[in-house]
């Protein structure tokens, strides 16, 4: 299967696949942030969904897969720091701000210094109408993050913290975008990378939740935390992976924007499950961040 997904790279086959696993992407992302806001302390739920899926690919990493390329302990050495922030700066956004404010400022941070980057690391080049989508695209999510801003009921102070945390882990968003589509064109199997890229980033979290857990006043039952971890980890896969998968068979900066449509199924999620309103405004502004995303596929 690896050397057929090898041979789809830079075929319009190997396009349409990666559109197709950028927009899965989008969709479990967006699942996997609300469970991450949802019933439980963001920082505990992210412990139990990294341990989870660092649990589930350790014997795919260590039995199944080829074994990665010297060169590539040292891409694995970067993976822990850049993931960890990225994780650190959510899990305190998330714990300071509502997911339908959080998630748009981090999610419209995100691409835009993705293809920035992709354009220098990867030497890719957005047409005028690629970038007309990206403005539409992105200028759409900062409306409804302000939007979402109007309606929150949360102090000046502390919305400001979720604002400034939430841009730094789109800072981090970027740089974790860009260095995984290194990652994983670095080593001659993809599906290498994905089993030592979980098991490697499954490891330091689930002790920080711990450390997090025996602070607790008001602790949780450790069950239902865990099931839902199970399932966090099980959506992460078809998250983080397929759009790793999307960077390895075509652009970095098309894949990193069009996963960015997850705010669309975001709001939705927050309306429909944590019962957050949409109302007009919303609904108008994501349906201008679909738009964005088809004039960037069809530019």
């Amino acid at each position: 299967m690896s050397q057929w997904l090898i041979g789809l790279a830079g075929t319009d086959e190997g396009h349409w696949l990666a559109v197709g696993l950028a927009l899965l992407a989008a969709l479990t992302h967006a699942i996997f942030g609300a469970l991450q806001k949802g019933r439980f302390d963001p920082w505990l739920m992210r412990g139990a969904m990294d341990f989870s899926y660092g649990l589930m690919a350790a014997p795919f990493a260590l039995f199944v897969v080829p074994w990665p390329e010297p060169h590539m302990w040292i891409i694995f050495a970067g993976v822990l720091p850049i993931h960890l922030g990225y994780k650190l700066f959510q899990a305190m956004a998330y714990s300071r701000g509502a997911y339908t404010v959080v998630y748009p400022v981090v999610r419209g941070t995100g691409p835009l210094i993705t293809v920035l980057i992709a354009g220098i690391v990867f030497n890719e080049r957005f047409s005028a109408t690629q970038w007309l989508g990206v403005a539409l695209l992105l200028g759409a999510i900062f409306a409804l993050a302000g939007v979402n801003i109007q309606a929150t009921h949360v102090g000046r102070g502390r919305l400001l913290q979720a604002l400034g945390l939430a841009f730094v882990t789109g800072l981090f968003v970027a740089l974790y975008t860009t260095y995984d589509a290194y990652g994983i064109r670095a080593t001659a199997d993809p599906f290498t990378f994905l089993a030592w890229f979980f098991m490697i980033d499954g490891i330091i979290f689930p002790f920080i939740s711990a450390r997090h857990y025996k602070r607790m006043a008001d602790k949780p039952a450790l069950a239902p935390l865990m099931r839902r971890g199970f399932l966090g980890g099980l959506i992460a896969y078809a998250s983080f992976g397929s759009v790793m998968m999307a960077t390895r068979l075509d652009t970095v900066g098309e894949a990193a924007v069009l996963r960015e449509t997850s705010v669309v199924f975001a709001a939705l999620i927050g309306w429909f499950f944590l019962k957050e309103k949409v109302g007009l405004a919303r609904g108008m502004l994501m349906a201008l961040i679909a738009l964005g995303a088809v004039v960037v596929e069809f530019g």
